[in-house]
This record gives structure tokens, sequence and C-alpha cells, in this order.
């Protein structure tokens, strides 16, 4: 059998998951951010669609023709 957490790593897994279960429910709740706030990740995920459909310019273009 392949051990891939320790004992320790899952408490504090453990921990982790029932301090996040639990906090929202002790805590006040927050103010709402900024309306400008809101945009960085509209901005940041626009920008990562931009990049990802722009062509590279420092690589040419190759096609390779594989004989028949």
């Amino acid at each position: 059998m392949v051990k891939l957490f320790s004992l320790r790593s899952a408490m504090i897994m453990a921990v982790f998951t029932v301090s996040l279960l639990v906090l929202p429910l002790v805590l006040p709740p927050l103010p709402p951010p900024p309306a400008m706030l809101l945009l960085v990740p509209v901005l940041i995920m626009s920008l990562l669609v931009f990049l990802a459909f722009s062509p590279a310019a420092h690589l040419p273009s190759v096609v390779i023709d594989a004989p028949v």
C-alpha cells in the first residue's frame, strides 16, 4: 500500500478544513470590496486569454511534412 500522507500532514489538513468550515460562522461579515478591486480578476483573466491566443513573435511557423 502506498502511503500518500503522513499523520502530521493529515492532521494539518483536517485542522485547516475545520477552520474553513467554522470561522465563517464565527467571524462577522466583511464589507464588500471597492468596485475597482472587483475588476482585478477580470483584467487578469482577459490578459491571460489575450496572451493565450496571440501568436508568438519569436517562433517561426514550421510545417512538418511526413513522406507518404
